[in-house]
């Protein structure tokens, strides 16, 4: 699943007219190279979540067959349902089990058939008959190191390879790629505005939340100067 149903705020005024998973950096659109690197790995059943100018995004797009990939449209009504609320309420859109979900507005090498081992163990994990109250891992986030503008990261990495709350360990900061067992959402409200950092939280607390460093090109295009520079990279 690809997260782009948000206005980005910050990058306007170019998204008061242009989705923001359009706006291109060398001539191609954010959201088409994350969609070519999920096919590249073997990701080609995608499901897409939309809001802000969701006509536009879709007629852009279409089906995703000139990728590859097999698109299947997850509407919200404005202004979206932030990224908890996104993946419960795109529920009857993805296959019950580990599911990949990334952001569409990340710029990064990252490989995402490094993945592939992680979704088998978190569906092994969820399709366990006690999957709610075993200690196992039931989503993997990947880690970057600190960028400029979140210097006090988000979660630390144990050496067990469980995510902690950091409270003595480094923290790093959430890359915005995971792997979530579609049965952390079936409880929550699928129309209810809801953001996934409490769940994180909670989660993590529980010791549910595995995860990896990933040290290669990340860049999350949150304005327009990140915009500028990437394009003039």
């Amino acid at each position: 699943m690809i997260l782009a149903a948000g206005r980005g705020e910050r990058m306007r005024p170019l998204t008061d007219t242009t989705p923001k998973p359009l706006l291109e950096i060398g001539g191609k659109p954010l959201i088409v190279r994350q969609i070519e690197a999920l096919v590249y790995a073997g990701f080609d059943e995608i499901v897409i979540n939309v809001a802000w100018l969701a006509d536009k995004m879709q007629e852009t797009l279409g089906d995703g067959s000139r990728w590859g990939a097999r698109i299947a449209w997850s509407v919200e009504a404005l202004p979206g349902l932030e990224t908890a609320g996104g993946i419960a309420h795109a529920l009857p859109l993805l296959k019950p089990g580990a599911v990949l979900v990334t952001s569409a507005d990340i710029k990064t090498s990252f490989d995402y058939r490094e993945l592939i081992p992680r979704l088998e163990m978190i569906d092994e994990n969820g399709n366990k008959a006690a999957q709610l109250s075993e200690a196992r891992p039931l989503a993997h986030l990947v880690m970057v190191p600190n960028p400029p503008y979140h210097p006090e990261g988000d979660f630390a990495l144990g050496e067990d390879g469980l995510l902690t709350l950091g409270e003595t360990l480094p923290r790093l900061t959430f890359g915005n790629i995971g792997i979530y067992h579609t049965a952390l959402f079936t409880r929550m409200d699928p129309d209810k505005r809801e953001k996934l950092t409490p769940h994180y939280r909670k989660w993590i607390a529980r010791r549910r939340v595995s995860g990896a460093l990933f040290s290669g090109e990340w860049k999350n295009v949150g304005t327009p100067e990140d915009l500028v520079q990437q394009n003039d990279s």
